[in-house]
């Protein structure tokens, strides 16, 4: 009878003090119901429809009703000619975005931050963060006609130069590159603001013992704005990598032709062709789940790297 007793008042307590809680700090439980609601109808009632990519699916009758056919996607998928040409694209261009689109930013906010003439700081944080709210659609337009062979500013300059114009965007060799550095010049200076507000949390004072021991700019950055912003770099960088094989469908879907085709077609272009209009919906879901299984690994895996070499992780 005791033992019931004390068993049942653990579980009294802890109910009183969640009402004690919610009546102290409503408004914030009230807030954080917002964004709680949004994960739950948007990521975590569709991950139950990843389902369909173990199902013959119909529309008809649905993803419970239809077929269950087990690992047959899978194995269609791995069996598929192009699915060794998909994951090294992919992989290429989702290697080749994080090391380019890691550094620049950082570096970008270590300059920013040794600026002194306030005007020419403000100025150079508007244009390189003014992009980052330029639509998708609109910087494919712009690249288009920028490297277009007949009236891009490019092929002009070349002209001028007496080289032939290019063919940018017909050739493949060029897609990665054109990829990657317009999605740099994009989102370099919204990502600095991040490193911005991490040098801004540094101790004055440690500016000011290097000054006194004779350090210079560089040696400054080297070795108190580097390690004090290390924890952040590292927190970018893993979930840099956790998003690896998240590549944006829409800049290669526009960017994309026949020309370019053997280094632009990657996991997700795959998965809109697939999918929408091929109408082949369980192929389509096979394909974007094995990405994220993909994408859900490279991220454990970069984790525990970066915990084990600094001591920063994502999970304490």
């Amino acid at each position: 009878m005791f033992p019931q007793i004390g068993a049942r008042a653990p579980r009294r307590s802890r109910w009183s003090q969640a009402q004690r809680s919610w009546r102290l700090h409503w408004q914030l439980y009230l807030l954080a119901s917002v964004p709680l609601a949004y994960f739950v109808v948007f990521k975590y009632i569709p991950m139950s429809f990843n389902v369909i990519a173990f199902k013959d699916y119909s529309p008809v009758l649905g993803p419970w009703g239809s077929q269950w056919v087990g690992l047959r996607n899978f194995e269609a998928l791995f069996n598929n000619p192009v699915f060794g040409t998909l994951l090294k694209n992919t992989l290429i261009l989702a290697f080749y975005l994080l090391l380019a689109s890691f550094p620049v930013p950082l570096l970008l906010a270590l300059a920013l931050n040794e600026i002194r003439n306030g005007w020419f700081k403000r100025t150079v944080q508007l244009v390189t963060y003014a992009p980052y709210f330029i639509s998708t659609v609109v910087v494919v337009s712009i690249t288009i006609l920028v490297l277009s062979p007949r009236i891009g500013i490019v092929n002009d300059g070349l002209t001028q130069l007496g080289v032939s114009p290019i063919n940018f965007l017909g050739d493949p060799q060029y897609f990665r590159h054109i990829y990657v550095w317009t999605d740099v010049w994009q989102t370099a200076g919204y990502s600095a603001v991040i490193y911005l507000a991490a040098l801004a949390g540094i101790d004055p004072a440690l500016h000011e013992s290097a000054k006194i021991d004779g350090a210079s700019r560089l040696q400054r950055i080297r070795h108190v704005d580097l390690p004090g912003i290390m924890p952040t770099a590292v927190i970018m960088l893993i979930l840099g990598a956790g998003n690896m094989m998240a590549i944006g469908f829409e800049k290669a879907y526009l960017l994309q032709n026949n020309l370019n085709l053997a280094q632009s077609e990657i996991i997700p272009t795959y998965v809109y062709k697939t999918g929408l209009i091929n109408a082949d919906f369980s192929m389509a879901t096979a394909v974007g789940l094995f990405n994220s299984v993909v994408n859900l690994c490279l991220l454990l895996t970069v984790n525990f790297v970066a915990k084990r070499i600094t001591g920063n992780g994502l999970w304490r």
